[in-house]
């Protein structure tokens, strides 16, 4: 699927598609003082298992971002897949 089609998208259709909801947290160490640890986080719909999002964005992290990766964590959840989501026309309420 294109990257513009994902764009445009709403998020229950990328759930739908088989996206889920990856969430990365970068350890890096500080550029001018290499002894200091920070975090960053990080969240977006992904691909499981192959992650192409979340790889790019490491890529772009080790060209463009001065601060060093020391370790990256990441989960991903699917929060909806096709065969969970049903269309309910009418609900009924009883006392």
């Amino acid at each position: 699927m294109a990257t513009a089609q994902q764009n445009q998208m709403s998020d229950t259709e990328m759930m739908l598609t088989g996206y889920g909801l990856t969430l990365a947290e970068f350890t890096y160490r500080m550029p001018d003082h290499q002894s200091v640890l920070n975090t960053f986080s990080w969240q977006l719909y992904d691909l499981a298992p192959d992650y192409p999002k979340l790889f790019k964005f490491i890529a772009f992290w080790h060209e463009t971002i001065e601060g060093p990766l020391h370790h990256v964590r990441f989960t991903h959840r699917k929060l909806i897949s096709p065969g969970e989501w049903r269309n309910c026309v009418g609900e009924f309420t009883i006392h």
